[in-house]
C-alpha cells in the first residue's frame, strides 16, 4: 500500500469513504460504505492489496465488517473489484453487478490486473442486474441502481435518499471513454441520466466528493461537454 495519510471520511449520515488514494491505497478507486442498519453495504472494493486496511477502517468507524451483506460493483476494472473474493469468503457478502460486466468479474479476463501488477482472484457474482433501473432494499435503505454504459458495457451507478439529501455513487464519471469496451455515445446518455437525478452529493469513483447540487451537476456536465 502506498501513501496512507488519511482517515476514513464521513460523507453524510450513514455514508463513509473508507478507501481510495491516501485512505487505503494509492491504486484503489474511491470505496464507499453505507451503514444500512443492521447491514453494511460496500460500493466497490479496490485492487485487492488493501483488503486488511479496508477491514481496519470499517472497525475504526465502530462498525462490524461481519455485517457486510452486499458489495455493489460499479464496473469490472481491477481497481474496483480486487477485494471481492476475499470479502465474499471472509464475510459471506453477496456480490452485485450488471450482467454485461459479470463475465470479466467471474473469469478475471481483461480486468486490467497486469496494469497494476496485482493478481486478481475471480469471484462469483450473486445478483446480476439486467434492467436500466432496479431497486433493492437493504437494511433500512432503498438502493436505486442505474445501468450507465459508457465507461464499460455494464457500468452502474446507485443512489439513495438519506435525511433529505440524495447521495449518488456515480462511479467513474470522468471516464475515460476511449478504452477498449468503452462507448462515448452511450456515455452521453448515461451522463445525462445522472444529471437528471439532481443529486445533492456525488461520491465519484476516483477524484472527490462533490456537493452541493449545483456543483454535482456542473461536474458531470463538464465531462458530458467533452464527448
Amino acid at each position: 500500500m502506498k501513501n496512507i495519510t488519511k482517515e476514513p471520511i464521513k460523507v453524510w449520515e450513514d455514508v463513509y469513504q473508507i478507501g481510495g488514494a491516501g485512505i487505503s491505497s494509492f491504486d484503489d478507486c474511491s470505496i464507499y460504505l453505507v451503514n444500512a442498519e443492521p447491514e453494511l453495504v460496500l460500493i466497490d472494493s479496490g485492487t485487492g492489496e488493501s483488503f486488511d486496511k479496508l477491514v481496519e477502517n470499517i472497525r475504526g468507524l465502530g462498525l462490524e465488517p461481519e455485517k457486510l451483506s452486499m458489495i455493489i460493483v460499479t464496473h469490472a476494472h481491477i481497481d474496483h473489484i480486487g477485494s471481492l473474493a476475499k470479502l465474499k469468503e471472509k464475510f459471506n457478502s453477496k456480490i452485485l453487478a450488471h450482467q454485461l460486466d459479470v463475465e470479466k468479474i467471474e473469469s478475471g479476463e481483461k480486468v486490467g490486473a497486469e496494469l497494476y501488477g496485482v493478481i486478481y482472484e475471480p469471484c462469483q457474482v450473486d445478483i446480476k442486474l439486467s434492467k436500466d433501473e432496479e431497486s433493492l432494499q437493504i437494511g433500512k435503505y432503498e438502493f436505486k441502481l442505474l445501468h450507465i454504459p459508457g465507461h464499460t458495457p455494464g457500468s452502474i451507478a446507485c443512489y439513495l435518499d438519506i435525511s433529505g439529501k440524495r447521495v449518488l455513487f456515480g462511479q467513474d464519471v470522468h471516464g475515460p471513454y476511449n478504452l477498449p469496451g468503452a462507448d462515448p455515445e452511450k456515455a452521453k446518455t448515461s451522463l445525462q441520466k445522472l444529471i437528471d437525478l439532481h443529486s445533492d452529493i456525488l461520491c465519484e469513483g476516483h477524484y472527490s466528493i462533490y456537493q452541493p447540487k449545483e456543483r454535482v451537476e456542473e461536474y458531470i456536465l463538464s465531462y458530458l461537454r467533452e464527448l
